[in-house]
């Protein structure tokens, strides 16, 4: 019986022996998993009182910042560590972004803590697997050649170290510019292994393919004069783009260097086909191509018909404010006749019939308040329908006033969507990419709509758009820069009232053609231009020439 006692208390002792881990030994598990997620200030924790007095954690948390950044550190594999002595030995594989893998074994120096539990004696060559005592860790770099934007058909709009294109100023306009890039790219940047101060895309197609067009650095990891790793530069791929040159020279040509944008892509698909000027990256007031959302909302609501008739007026009076047509004209009829002469004050009451929450809920289809997946492109933004205020304020948001934004490349995406029968295209710079497409209204809607456009193209304020043997769906805008409210009484004599001031308005065009079957759509703005029929309306004439 006392032999069986033994027996069983020798097994017990080998088990307890055996489930028991060295202190040590949990310290460098410990140690493992704060470096591996990169809790330093953990890591500093586990220091000698006299390691942490010379590293103080922000010096300590930092120098290991720098040799990852040196690195290009992806992440770290760690093995079992091993007692030896005073010291915790463990492999360590750190991976990294351009050198591939740097492994070697990491030796941790132990020494009693004040408690007696052991601690780490730091020491900077465990900043990285493969230091050395007195070695910093540092890196060479070279940069690969930038590879070649391509225009739809294979012409260059962007080549070499001088980003040249036989097109010149045309491809410029949409290529975008290389730089030194802004602080909030800086970690980006430092991740990929670029060095500060290195050129990348700063704008346009430049931006948009940057990792692309940039490749990957390569070089030389250094252990104080020794090279522990090395790499040579990956080159750039060339980007095949969907501009047409055709239509992007149509467009910087029309634009004429006067400060606006022009916008043109393909209905079907969204492939951008043209960007000139401001097209995608300085929303401004949309003025009365908005009324494309109003007129839809009101379809969809049933607040109205294309026939129903309104009476004739000069102004419409909300929140006892009245607010005026377009240089005081008088109109009205039918709606689809006071679309077609972009009538504020049939609009505006529309829009108050409408609804602040109905009006936004449509607008956001149409893609206001969203990302357009452009890189540098700006939202097109609407209140929301808590935020838009009273029956004035209602009324100028439905006419495309108040605080509503946008810009041509996003308008070009409202036209587009009506041309599609409803369904909204997200725009794309990259050829043959299958991009989803959003519904933003139902095809029967879109069809009355897409007919009011038609009229105003036929016989409204857009007629300088039309062009023979082509049906063209279009609207203007003409957004006024200060105010739209009636501030004094009109002098009954004609030739005592004031002149429009062309310099007060944004001068706006969307539309696509044909009208049934769209092969592009197109969206002019220029700033402080005038009337959207009279100087918007030729520039997307000739954008939509050229891509017809």
């Amino acid at each position: 019986m006392l032999g069986g006692v033994a027996a069983c208390a020798f097994l017990v002792g080998l088990i307890v022996g055996a489930r028991h881990e060295p202190s040590e030994r949990r310290l460098a598990t410990r140690w493992e998993q704060a470096w591996q997620r990169g809790d330093y200030g953990a890591m500093h924790a586990m220091l000698a009182p006299s390691s942490q007095a010379r590293w103080p954690v922000v010096r300590f948390a930092r120098a290991y910042r720098e040799a990852a950044a040196a690195a290009t550190l992806a992440g770290l594999d760690l093995g079992k560590p091993k007692v030896s002595g005073d010291s915790v030995r463990f492999p360590a594989s750190a991976r990294t972004r351009i050198f591939g893998t740097v492994g070697a074994d990491v030796t941790l120096p132990l020494v009693d803590g004040p408690d007696g539990s052991p601690a780490v004696a730091w020491r900077p060559d465990l900043l990285f697997p493969g230091l050395r005592r007195g070695e910093r860790l540092t890196r060479v770099t070279r940069m690969p050649a930038r590879a070649t934007i391509e225009a739809r058909d294979g012409t260059p709009l962007a080549k070499g170290d001088a980003r040249l294109s036989d097109l010149g100023p045309v491809a410029a306009e949409v290529a975008g510019r290389i730089g030194p890039a802004s602080p909030p790219r800086a970690a980006e940047l430092e991740g990929r292994g670029f060095p500060a101060g290195a050129s990348v895309g700063l704008t346009g197609l430049e931006l948009q393919f940057d990792r692309q067009l940039a490749g990957t650095p390569g070089g030389e990891l250094k252990a104080g004069r020794r090279v522990i790793a090395s790499s040579v530069p990956k080159p750039g791929t060339d980007v095949r783009t969907t501009i047409d040159p055709d239509v992007q020279r149509a467009a910087v040509t029309a634009l004429a260097g006067r400060y606006g944008g022009v916008a043109a892509i393909r209905p079907s698909d969204g492939e951008i086909l043209a960007l000139a000027g401001i097209a995608s990256s300085a929303p401004q007031p949309p003025g009365s191509t908005f009324k494309i959302i109003t007129l839809t909302s009101a379809l969809e609501n049933k607040a109205a018909k294309l026939s129903t008739t309104y009476p004739a007026h000069s102004e419409a009076t909300l929140s006892g404010v009245a607010l005026q047509n377009a240089n005081g004209e008088t109109c009205g009829g039918t709606l689809l006749a006071s679309f077609a002469e972009s009538c504020n004050s049939v609009f505006a009451p529309l829009g108050v019939e409408v609804g602040a929450k109905d009006l936004v809920a449509t607008a956001e289809r149409f893609g206001f308040n969203q990302d357009l997946g452009i890189a540098g492109a700006a939202r097109a933004t609407i209140p929301m329908a808590d935020e838009i205020g009273d029956a004035l304020a209602l009324g100028s948001t439905a006419i495309g006033q108040g605080k509503v934004l946008s810009t041509p490349l996003h308008l070009a995406t409202v036209a587009a969507a009506i041309g599609e029968h409803g369904r909204r295209p997200l725009p794309t710079y990259a050829k043959g990419a299958v991009r989803a497409r959003t519904r933003a209204t139902t095809p029967r809607v879109a069809r009355q709509v897409r007919r009011a456009m038609e009229a105003v193209v036929a016989n409204g304020t857009g007629v300088a758009a039309a062009i023979p043997g082509v049906t063209v769906a279009g609207k203007t805008g003409t957004a006024e820069l200060r105010s739209t409210v009636s501030q004094d009484p009109e002098p009954t004599d004609p030739s005592l009232k004031p002149q429009p001031d062309t310099t007060d308005t944004d001068a706006w065009f969307a539309a696509f053609a044909p009208a049934k079957r769209p092969k592009i759509a197109v969206s002019v703005l220029l700033v402080a231009q005038g009337a959207g029929g009279d100087t918007a309306a030729p520039v997307a004439r000739a954008v939509l020439a050229a891509g017809l």
